[in-house]
């Protein structure tokens, strides 16, 4: 086991506020047990990122595994101190704020690209009419796809100043930053159904080409797993996210609770 690496400290921003998704709402999420709205899973995985790429460089861009479970939120304006650790090669990564452990991970530096079919992953459109989540949203073996998503010039920088990336490398190589890759897997949910409160919980992405800034980026999905635990209902995909429709940027594992337990009244 070597040193630890530097910690890498983050001022947690919450970028979802707004969104649709009130499990980012304060007042809402407090329905679930929180103490407050979450910081976005795709968010925290941005942060995690920036350690194999400190590392490694544009190399993990190109070709780099990262692994990550969310195991308790991180909260907006708190700090968030992420960890990392090289044992024979592999990155163990770690998230802490407000002295919990928030999410842990993995990442490590494959010697070559995996292959992987762009033809094998079905190239669907979005549901042209979004209804209320159901049993039938996320069938298993449905193919899912999502509306085109574009990161392009102011775009780009503040999405990083919002994931509070001071790398110089995206700007100085214009290349766009893996954590929208994950942004499009959410989309790829959110694109199929109309969702309550919603969780990530976990993602698996291997990087297959280093994504440029003002990409069109979509994601092919299938639904691998649909499936009830301790009273929340989970989904899982397996998808490529794809750049200008003929690109390979990263093959995805995510997992998200799309209908948590609503904790019972005090």
């Amino acid at each position: 086991m070597t040193d630890p690496l530097e910690t890498y400290r983050v001022s947690a921003y919450n970028t979802s506020k707004m969104s649709e998704n009130k499990i980012h709402d304060d007042t809402v999420a407090r329905k679930f047990g929180f103490s407050g709205g979450l910081v976005p899973g795709v968010d925290v995985l941005a942060y995690m990122v920036h350690v194999p790429v400190a590392k490694w460089g544009r190399a993990f861009l190109e070709r780099g595994l990262i692994e990550a479970r969310f195991v308790k939120p991180v909260y907006d304006g708190e700090f968030a101190d992420v960890t990392g650790r090289e044992s024979d090669g592999v990155l163990s990564i770690a998230v802490d704020s407000r002295g919990d452990r928030c999410a842990t991970g993995t990442a490590s530096l494959p010697a070559s690209v995996p292959s992987f079919s762009i033809s094998d992953y079905r190239d669907v459109a979005a549901v042209a009419e979004r209804r209320p989540v159901n049993s039938a949203s996320y069938e298993l073996g449905k193919w899912l796809g999502s509306a085109p998503r574009v990161w392009a010039g102011d775009a780009a920088t503040e999405y990083l100043t919002d994931v509070r990336e001071a790398d110089p490398i995206y700007a100085r190589e214009g290349l766009g930053h893996p954590g929208m890759l994950q942004k499009v897997m959410n989309k790829v949910l959110v694109d199929n159904a109309i969702l309550g409160p919603w969780i990530h919980v976990g993602s698996r992405m291997q990087l297959l080409s280093a994504g440029k800034a003002g990409d069109e980026i979509t994601a092919r999905a299938k639904v691998t797993g649909n499936y009830e635990k301790k009273g929340h209902f989970f989904v899982e995909l397996d998808a490529l996210v794809i750049a200008n429709g003929k690109t390979a940027l990263a093959h995805c594992h995510h997992i998200a609770i799309y209908q948590p337990r609503e904790q019972a009244a005090a």
